[in-house]
């Protein structure tokens, strides 16, 4: 059972222990690697392995205007690390107070008396403390003052490129969903609440479940096929979305609006987990509501067609 800390008052199981510290956004195939290679250290030293993670993202903190940006919601990400067989994970408020901590303090202060790790997995890249002063160097360091080991995993590569957050969210962005699903080792999917629209998909002979995608990163505006759970059931459903702007309509604000096949009823404030497995085409404006009706029929065929072909 994975135990959630939103402060560092940790139980004693879970001092002396591995600890990963990293954002995780998506939990990839590297992070994945990472985390596999964390539980045989914990099985070895019989002990527990955590994550140490912030909230909101650092990037995101200090760039206001930048909101649409990640690839899994916090949910998501703990539902992860449960998978992944993390024992604890501790999420940090990143505030403008956090921000000022200097790199010695974030050591001395957080990580060695908070939280007293015996082994600490972090990438090359990792920075800390005020204005990222801190790095992995200057951690290694420290090692025999504070009586921790510093572990650098090699990051995990698809052929020359390094799997990363960043290169998911591009591909993702250019509509590579397939490539983008590979490197996730599993279907990229958005979690959010059925609102109320203005039913135009219903109106089309449609029906569709608005979706406010919040925080996501905005993959390539157009029309996928899906699959869908509902309220964490295990009752899933294919079906099709369009991620955009709707600009057939004079949309402006991004949505995600999903239509579940062979499905009647309210599904109006349950929760909904689309999963997302093929990219049918780019959103476009259509003339009238004729061409829009016509080709609504060729994406349900194709969408219905790409779910057959994946087993699904």
């Amino acid at each position: 059972m994975l135990k959630i800390y939103k402060n560092f008052n940790l139980s004693k199981i879970h001092k002396k222990s591995i600890l990963l510290i990293g954002n995780f956004d998506g939990l990839h195939l590297g992070h994945q690697k990472l985390f596999k290679l964390a539980k045989k250290y914990s099985k070895k030293h019989k002990v527990k392995f955590g994550v140490l993670t912030f909230d909101p993202l650092p990037v995101m903190f200090f760039n206001k205007k930048l909101t649409n940006y990640r690839i899994t919601s916090n949910l998501q990400k703990n539902l992860l690390f449960e998978k992944s067989g993390v024992d604890f994970v501790i999420v940090s408020r990143f505030n403008k107070s956090f921000s000022k901590i200097s790199a010695d303090n974030f050591i001395k202060k957080i990580i060695v008396k908070k939280i007293n790790p015996n082994f600490i997995f972090v990438s090359n890249n990792f920075k800390y403390g005020f204005r990222r002063s801190g790095n992995v160097a200057k951690l290694i360091s420290k090692e025999n003052i504070y009586n921790y080991k510093i572990i650098k995993p090699s990051p995990l590569k698809k052929g020359k490129k390094i799997i990363s957050s960043t290169l998911i969210r591009k591909l993702l962005q250019r509509g590579e969903l397939k490539n983008a699903n590979k490197l996730l080792g599993r279907n990229w999917s958005i979690i959010g609440v059925v609102q109320k629209g203005r039913r135009i998909g219903k109106k089309l002979g449609v029906p569709t479940c608005n979706i406010d995608i919040k925080n996501y990163v905005i993959a390539k505006p157009g029309v996928y096929s899906v699959r869908v759970k509902v309220n964490n059931s295990n009752k899933i459903f294919k079906g099709i979305a369009n991620l955009g702007y709707r600009p057939t309509f004079g949309e402006k604000k991004i949505l995600l609006e999903v239509n579940l096949f062979n499905f009647s009823g309210n599904l109006y404030n349950k929760s909904l987990n689309v999963s997302f497995y093929s990219f049918i085409r780019s959103e476009k404006k259509f003339n009238d509501h004729q061409d829009l009706i016509k080709q609504i029929e060729k994406d349900l065929k194709q969408a219905k067609f790409d779910l057959k072909k994946n087993n699904e």
